[in-house]
């Protein structure tokens, strides 16, 4: 009855709002507080750093044309220096103490997946990790969004493209033996039965390991033509360069997003590596306007270059915006995931795949496209691809 007397007039229905507002999280009549626990000071900081910052210039850029709805959006950071305990006590405090609304843009998967137990309890949403797990969206859960595809689905596309296109016939898996690496095992166990073809051969390793040069005398005795990298930076660029100094240059190598990576594109000798691109690079001679005009205020506003984790966190922080926007003036969780189920055919000002999320859709987008490493940076090989 209340609820319809409110509404029969303005003043008391903003009177309604401001009360609603006042019972939810991280909630004010002229503010909206955002977590973002990421890695500051460990061995993802490049990451951790460049995508915080990139959230903080799309968020200062919407409070600079008034906030959203009349809030302000506040985001604390709160570093987790890639460390399990670390990221539990950052999100404990955001949780807690600062009563965050929403954590956006969190770093690294088995750090979301030790602070979900506790966020998803508080009610807090978790809103586009820098994370392609799985885990980021699966099992269903109402407060988990994840816009992009995930690892599994990234590499069982370019194995797809690989097999069908280029005439692949023995696909082997290069992989940290972690939760990551086996993604990626998963993925090209997934495709290659899909095909109907074999898994020839899979080497595994630890993420700390130098010298690569048994897993790579393993996998070409195994006479692989194409190997799926379950890896990052450096445990990509040490087995390639390598593999192409012993004379094995009849083997394309297959990275996830995890390797598409500034640092990949650009050292020496990664020629013809290819990986699987959510977004364009941020090249400050990109041929999309809108990716040059990002760099330009990113190297203004902070004095280096951005790369691809910069992009990450400034769609996360754009996506976070549409959703606060649609759920409309009475900010509440339930308004807000509406607001996000609300959002189709989202376009990001980096060339990225179209999103959509639904009422029970928590994936937003599920195609990557294929880049490959030429004069030194990644370039377009493909539109985006399924399987």
């Amino acid at each position: 009855m209340f609820w319809k007397l409110a509404a029969a007039t303005g003043v008391a229905a903003i009177a309604f709002g401001a009360a609603a507002s006042a019972q939810t999280r991280g909630v004010t009549a002229n503010e909206v507080k955002l977590g973002l626990p990421t890695d500051l000071s460990g061995v993802a900081a490049t990451y951790g750093v460049s995508s915080s910052n990139a959230a903080k210039m799309r968020f200062d850029e919407v409070n600079a044309a008034g906030g959203v709805k009349g809030r302000k959006v506040t985001l604390i950071v709160e570093d987790q220096g890639y460390q399990v305990p670390k990221a539990v006590q950052a999100c404990n405090k955001l949780i807690n103490r600062d009563r965050v609304f929403a954590f956006v843009a969190p770093l690294g998967t088995p750090m979301n997946n030790a602070c979900f137990k506790d966020q998803l309890a508080a009610g807090v949403p978790n809103l586009f990790p820098l994370s392609a797990a799985r885990s980021m969206f699966e099992p269903y859960h109402p407060l988990k969004f994840y816009n992009a595809a995930s690892y599994v689905d990234q590499i069982r596309s370019g194995i797809d493209y690989f097999v069908k296109t280029k005439g692949k016939k023995n696909v082997c898996v290069m992989y940290q033996d972690t939760d990551f690496g086996k993604e990626i095992l998963e993925g090209a166990e997934l495709q290659t039965k899909k095909l109907g073809i074999k898994l020839v051969e899979a080497a595994g390793h630890k993420p700390t390991d130098q010298d690569f040069t048994a897993p790579l005398t393993k996998l070409r005795g195994a006479g692989c033509d194409l190997i799926a990298m379950g890896t990052i930076v450096r445990d990509s660029i040490v087995p390639y360069v390598t593999a192409r100094k012993m004379g094995w240059t009849n083997v394309d190598f297959l990275g996830s997003a995890a390797a598409y990576d500034l640092i990949v594109g650009a050292a020496q000798g990664m020629e013809g590596f290819y990986g699987m691109g959510l977004t364009d690079m941020p090249y400050g001679d990109s041929q999309v306007a809108s990716v040059r005009n990002f760099v330009v205020a990113y190297k203004a506003k902070y004095n280096i270059d951005p790369n691809i984790g910069a992009v990450y966190g400034y769609v996360g922080a754009d996506l976070t915006i549409a959703g606060l926007d649609r759920a409309g003036q009475n900010l509440t969780t339930d308004s807000f995931i509406k607001g996000m189920e609300s959002i189709k055919g989202y376009r990001d000002i980096f060339n990225g795949p179209e999103v959509s999320f639904g009422p029970n859709i928590r994936q937003g987008a599920n195609k990557s496209f294929l880049a490959v490493v030429k004069g030194g940076r990644w370039v377009r090989e493909t539109e985006p691809l399924g399987f």
